[in-house]
């Protein structure tokens, strides 16, 4: 199967950091990411990481921030 292929379906993947990704689902999820509940076509994946990850620092960086008083 191609990663271009129509009927290739995807999971949303996310990292320790809090970083997302799409992957097919015929292949083992690297490690240092996790398979979300989400699965569907390659746009309807990326339609779903473009409504959740709102803030694309990592979360070691966001923490810093926030320890900081950077918000």
């Amino acid at each position: 199967m191609s990663l271009d292929s129509p009927d290739t379906r995807f999971l949303v993947v996310v990292n320790e950091q809090e970083q997302y990704s799409i992957w097919p689902d015929y292949r083992s999820v690297p490690d240092g990411w996790r398979a979300l509940d989400v699965k569907g076509s390659k746009q309807e994946c990326l339609d779903h990481i473009e409504k959740v990850w709102t803030d694309m620092r990592p979360l070691s960086l966001r923490q810093a921030m926030q320890e900081q008083g950077q918000g």
